[in-house]
């Protein structure tokens, strides 16, 4: 399987189970809506002229958006480019981008955004069934690229030291894209829960993990210490999900 693919495979078995929850938007991403507008968008970008290894600025924060641009853009055969600023063959945002900053030939946005598209407009295009084998697919800075079979080999290899089940209601307290996007990558593959919350404090932490009945939260090392000791929640470091990749 290949990277998207592995984050997919989940859809037929959980179907409208929570995949995603944005504690700060409320947004609930279910597992048949993510795969669903994953191949769709694909679909649209290829349709809008994405060609296969063409670069795609990906602006948008953590949360139930995040994973769906960029996989869409993986999917369709481009390289997802995580940065506010520069110049690709098309955008992604959330909500705002900056002309200036920004060369791009098309901009689609998830949020009404003067001068860019909404994302919906990529969702009328049918479906890509099969995404692309190998290849480009993630870079963070431009420089260094991340292929789909980098991206797969390092997504099963961390299933198999951080293990996570279906059953599991997993905290993503980290706040750096990549890192946030490779705590949704795991859950969703094992089929699991990701609640995405926003810089919390620690009694932010602790009363979610008890509102969302959590069993696992990911965080940065200070935040992850201080969790240590409830015998019913694991606690990762948020370095253990990139380490692997050299981040």
């Amino acid at each position: 399987m290949t990277w998207t693919e592995l984050v997919m495979a989940a859809a037929p078995m959980q179907g409208e189970q929570p995949a995603v929850s944005d504690v700060r938007t409320d947004e609930v991403l279910s597992y048949t809506a993510f795969s669903r507008r994953v191949t769709r968008a694909a679909a649209g970008l290829r349709a809008q002229g994405l060609r296969y290894g063409d670069q795609v600025i990906v602006n948008v924060p953590l949360g139930a958006t995040l994973p769906v641009a960029v996989h869409a853009v993986a999917w369709a055969g481009g390289v997802a480019v995580l940065a506010s600023t520069g110049s690709a063959r098309m955008m992604i945002t959330q909500e705002h981008y900056d002309p200036v900053a920004v060369k791009a030939d098309q901009v689609f946005s998830f949020r009404p955004t003067p001068g860019a598209r909404p994302f919906t407009d990529l969702l009328g295009s049918g479906t890509v069934e099969f995404g692309p084998l190998a290849g480009p697919a993630l870079t963070l800075d431009g420089l260094r690229v991340f292929d789909n079979t980098d991206l797969a080999t390092d997504l099963r290899r961390l299933a198999t030291r951080l293990v996570v089940g279906k059953d599991d209601v997993v905290i993503s307290a980290v706040s750096e894209p990549f890192r946030g996007l490779r705590v949704i990558d795991l859950a969703m593959t094992a089929g699991a829960h990701v609640v995405v919350a926003h810089e919390p404090s620690l009694i932010g932490c602790r009363v979610l993990a008890q509102e969302r009945r959590a069993t696992l939260v990911v965080a940065p090392y200070d935040l992850a210490r201080r969790l240590l000791g409830d015998p019913t929640l694991r606690v990762v470091d948020e370095r253990a999900v990139v380490s692997s990749l050299g981040l």
